[in-house]
């Protein structure tokens, strides 16, 4: 038995794996709390950990364990605290506390240029190096207290009892702190004085500790428990596709969830620079990766909300070819400042209460991944994970919107969960992958609405 722990923005998740399916599944919603600034609700998180491990039957079977969290997270931590629940010397921050800002100006004449990092500018806390300039600033002396940054996987993989690690899937995820060409840390980091403050480096899928005594009578999880170095969420969902035999040498992966992540192996990094949110991250082989990104799920929830809609409705066919036969549509930006048209005032171009408003997001969401894939000059199959795959009009879209790409959908919506779990026992069993093809959808009037919202993009620039 494999047990998966999937920490994302908004919501948390502890699956268990066997034989490659999940046979037991418990969530719950995740929100940065207040303080000295928002930050990780980290007390509550650990004791929905130990209680859901306590009451699951299963737990007392998991042979490994394994953590998969968003990015741009790390802690800093004083490692010579017995007591690991209090050994943070400063909370861990909210990577959308916009009040980091303050520094902005002071860091971007610090941080490294794009070349070198593959790191795009971006707001808030979403360049992980900018918090540790801002905290550094803001609270030196409890900085100066911590002897280890801790990037957010293995800050849990350690509270369970694994050594003091770091891995290049979260270090490499737009963090300013790494360079992906080179596979070192960042002038930047080396500055600082930071990169001495980081564990040494681990692969993924490598054991680095066993469930401790303490953490056992807390859990009912065995001392005889593996724990796995783990790996940023995208990373995982990515990971099932390297050496699948099931794609071609260059193909994309959209990652769909709070953050819509598109992940394209085989792409030439050297043409990012030219688009705006487009990035390296890396895969946990160390390799750069051309990605780019907008927040598909929080843009969707947002138009939803703004219109009047259900976000748990999916729209019909017959609403999607209203909204298109009537020009109705949004503009960015509803992300404060993230994907290709960053900063932008959203234009509701159509009426106060459409009766769709489901339609008038799902069309927002498929213009925007065929924005992206066009920005990575995406070509081969298309692989759609995560929460969009529950809307299958919106993938539809998308396969109408690039006719010369297969579109693929996984079977089911746990891809970051399973290739999280394959990092247990790593390489000693293929990656299996349950694909469907996605048909493309037959909407009148598409390309002409596609046009009429880039033209309403540039008004709204003007």
């Amino acid at each position: 038995m494999k047990a998966v722990l999937d920490i994302g923005k908004t919501h948390i998740k502890l699956l268990f794996v066997s034989n490659h399916e999940q046979v037991a599944s418990f969530s719950c919603k995740n929100a940065p709390i207040a303080g000295q600034y928002p930050q990780a609700d980290v007390d509550n998180i650990w004791d929905w950990i130990v209680e859901t491990l306590k009451s699951c039957t299963h737990t007392k079977n998991v042979e490994g364990f394994v953590v998969t969290t968003h990015g741009a997270t790390a802690a800093l931590i004083d490692s010579n605290v017995t007591d690991k629940s209090r050994a943070l010397t400063l909370p861990i921050l909210d990577y959308e506390y916009q009040g980091i800002d303050e520094c902005a100006e002071l860091y971007k004449a610090e941080r490294p240029v794009f070349k070198e990092t593959y790191s795009p500018y971006l707001p808030a806390g979403l360049n992980l190096a900018k918090q540790l300039y801002w905290l550094q600033r803001k609270y030196p002396e409890p900085f100066s207290n911590a002897d280890t940054i801790l990037l957010y996987p293995q800050y849990w993989a350690w509270r369970l009892g694994a050594e003091l690690s770091s891995e290049v899937t979260s270090l490499g995820c737009h963090t300013d702190l790494w360079k992906p060409i080179e596979g070192e840390y960042s002038s930047l980091a080396n500055k600082k004085g930071w990169s001495n403050l980081f564990p040494p480096l681990k692969k993924a899928w490598d054991c680095i500790g066993n469930v401790t005594d303490d953490v056992s009578k807390q859990t009912a999880l065995p001392t005889s428990c593996k724990i796995y170095c783990g790996i940023h969420d995208s990373n995982a969902s990515f990971l099932r596709y390297l050496n699948s035999g099931e794609q071609d040498d260059e193909f994309t992966v959209i990652s769909t969830g709070t953050w819509t992540i598109l992940m394209q192996s085989g792409g030439a990094v050297s043409s990012l620079h030219n688009k705006t949110d487009t990035l390296a991250n890396v895969d946990i082989n160390g390799n750069p990766v051309s990605c780019a990104r907008f927040m598909g799920g929080r843009e969707y929830e947002r138009i939803c909300s703004t219109l009047g809609g259900n976000i748990k409705m999916n729209p019909t066919e017959s609403a999607i070819q209203d909204a298109l036969s009537n020009f109705w549509l949004v503009t960015p930006d509803f992300s404060e400042g993230n994907g290709p048209f960053p900063g932008i005032k959203p234009r509701l171009l159509c009426p106060e209460k459409p009766s769709s408003p489901q339609a008038i997001a799902t069309l927002y969401c498929a213009l925007m991944i065929n924005q992206r894939l066009s920005d990575l000059n995406a070509e081969g199959p298309i692989y759609i994970e995560g929460a969009f795959l529950k809307n299958p009009l919106l993938c539809r879209l998308v396969a109408q919107l690039r006719p010369n790409q297969t579109v693929f959908a996984s079977s089911d919506n746990t891809g970051t969960v399973l290739g999280a779990a394959a990092l247990i026992k790593y390489g000693e069993q293929a990656h299996e992958l349950d694909l469907e093809t996605v048909e493309p959808s037959y909407f009148f009037g598409l390309n002409a609405y596609v046009k009429e919202w880039h033209r309403s993009i540039k008004g709204a620039q003007n």
